[in-house]
């Protein structure tokens, strides 16, 4: 699945640059950390006929997550806003829940039919479906005899 690849921020390309000087891993834990902490992890998956794309978004309200498609790029986007609550009182022991805004963003295959994207919201996962343009569909080609 070659065709749907993820839009290379400076900070990815930062991570690679060290990579080459480095070796590769170096920094493989510290990216997915970052990853974990900041962005939505996401499943795709190519059909004969879509792309689907999962992701997932424990603890967003619907109004938190933004979806666009702009020059060729996907972007999914969204804030987690952090609970107010009085930290002095509660007696924090471990605070570990991220809270802040994230954004990824997808290159998309110019077969993509940018105007038909769905995109649904249920029990943390943002699930999208991406249309293939009917150029992109295989076709079966008759074979005629002579």
């Amino acid at each position: 699945m070659s065709a749907l690849i993820r839009y290379e921020t400076p900070s990815t390309s930062l991570t690679n640059l060290i990579d080459d000087f480095l070796g590769t891993g170096v920094f493989d834990s510290w990216d997915r950390n970052i990853s974990l902490a900041t962005y939505p992890q996401v499943d795709i998956v190519e059909d004969k006929d879509v792309y689907r794309i999962s992701a997932d978004m424990p603890g967003l309200d619907k109004n938190d997550i933004s979806v666009e498609v702009k020059n060729g790029v996907l972007s999914i986007s969204g804030e987690k806003k952090e609970e107010k609550t009085e930290r002095d009182k509660n007696h924090y022991y471990h605070f570990e829940r991220k809270f802040g805004s994230f954004r990824r963003e997808f290159a998309l295959p110019d077969h993509v039919d940018a105007e038909h994207v769905d995109a649904r919201y249920a029990n943390g996962v943002l699930q999208l479906v991406l249309k293939k343009t009917e150029a992109a569909k295989p076709k079966a080609i008759d074979v005629k005899v002579e």
